[in-house]
């Protein structure tokens, strides 16, 4: 009997509780998947009170008996990787079975400087936003086939000589462009050397793990970093991450079919938020985004930066509904929204006086579109005892099924506290 296949995709701009959903769906799968981004994103998961980020690691690693695999999609920060691992062993949580795809290209010193050169000599207009963890310039060199896979750090004298080459290059870059010290050949050599050994035990090839627990019948969960509306080819370009996390990059990132994949489960909050520059139309700069935050716990999950609030935009729920094929939602966070006398929604914007009720693919215009809301009443009611809907105030189902309407979709998971237990599970 072949097996099921679910995909957890962000529908905003990242930041939306996945790890939390990954989190609860977890128990019924075997194989837990990561399929692209790098350490510039933080999935954050609480269990019993206690908060665990995972940066480049799924956050299925949290179980016994699971199989976890990082992706060929994924750009990996070996010292990121060993970190987080040294803190799962520390806490006796690393209960899981790693492999890291060999295919996966490695994020070398000189992306990370790069990535902080070129973004220190924007100009505020022009910053992209970048965490500055060598991500960036880590896809280039993939797409660039200069980059260096974590199957080549296993043959150490074809390394140098790659090496060698590359880190000319790069060099030139450094001390001409930016008239900076070039760095050292034997530094990053020997660097790359001491992260061989403590691969070599994780390597493996994860299309052929996800494609034999498929063929037996086992259930695969797929998960994404960062969110739709950051994704290189359908968001807010060039205020995007560098890879896609749409559902789209599952099937590179992974080296599984398009037919594997049975559910696709957005995740949204109940509200908007968005770290970095770029267009954010619902945002709110006045004292509903400052509340938004404090209650929200909203900073960064990889660099603490305060992120951006606003309310809930529908046009570009709709919009990143339609570009993954979602077929379930997962609503986080409406615990947020309580105290609250009213709940704004953003169903439509104007630009230049015309109503638009699809999202534009064009930034600068929506850059310059104005937020048309429609008003819902508030409540004040405690959300996180609740445990089915029919326990949550009328106020609160009613904007939830306003978003199921809207989106077409049915909310699966419904986050109604900060706990991983404070959840309502919907048979959709």
């Amino acid at each position: 009997m072949r097996g099921t296949a679910e995909v957890i995709v962000g529908m905003q701009w990242g930041d939306e509780g996945k790890g939390r959903v990954v989190d609860a769906v977890m128990p019924k799968c075997d194989v837990v998947v990561r399929y692209q981004g790098g350490a510039n994103a933080g999935h954050t998961v609480i269990v019993e009170g206690k908060k665990y980020v995972f940066h480049i690691l799924p956050s299925g690693m949290l179980y016994s008996g699971k199989v976890c695999v990082v992706g060929n999609g994924v750009v990996i920060d070996p010292d990121r990787l060993f970190e987080e691992l040294g803190e799962l062993s520390s806490q006796g949580m690393d209960r899981a079975r790693l492999v890291v795809s060999g295919s996966a290209h490695v994020v070398m010193p000189y992306h990370k400087v790069l990535d902080q050169l070129e973004e220190s000599v924007r100009s505020k207009e022009k910053r992209i936003g970048t965490t500055g963890q060598g991500i960036g310039p880590c896809y280039v060199d993939k797409f660039n086939r200069t980059g260096i896979r974590v199957y080549d750090l296993m043959h150490p004298d074809m390394l140098r000589d790659k090496l060698d080459y590359i880190l000319g290059l790069k060099n030139q870059i450094i001390t001409r462009i930016y008239k900076e010290t070039p760095m050292s050949f034997d530094a990053v050599y020997e660097k790359a050397m001491s992260w061989s050994e403590r691969l070599s035990v994780y390597i493996g090839d994860g299309s052929a793990i996800i494609a034999k627990a498929l063929n037996e019948g086992k259930c695969v969960l797929f998960e994404g970093a960062q969110g739709t509306l950051l994704d290189i080819d359908h968001g807010t370009y060039p205020y995007v991450t560098s890879s896609n996390p749409t559902c789209g990059g599952v099937f590179t990132g992974t080296g599984v079919g398009p037919k594997s994949i049975d559910k696709i489960i957005g995740v949204a909050k109940a509200y908007c938020t968005r770290v970095g520059e770029g267009p954010f139309p619902s945002e709110d700069l006045g004292e509903m985004g400052k509340y938004l935050r404090e209650k929200g716990r909203e900073y960064g999950a990889t660099t603490g930066r305060p992120r951006r609030c606003g309310w809930l935009d529908l046009v570009a729920l709709k919009y990143a509904a339609r570009i993954n094929g979602a077929t379930h939602l997962a609503l986080t966070k409406l615990d947020v929204l309580s105290g609250l006398e009213e709940i704004k929604v953003c169903v439509a914007y104007e630009y230049e006086g015309k109503k638009l009720d699809d999202y534009p693919a064009d930034t600068w215009m929506l850059s310059q579109v104005k937020p048309l809301y429609r008003t819902f009443k508030g409540f004040s009611e405690d959300t996180s005892g609740a445990k089915a809907m029919e326990d949550l105030p009328q106020a609160a189902r009613d904007y939830v099924k306003f978003i199921e309407d809207q989106t077409g979709l049915p909310v699966m998971m419904l986050g109604v506290g900060p706990d991983r237990k404070e959840t309502i599970y919907r048979e959709v």
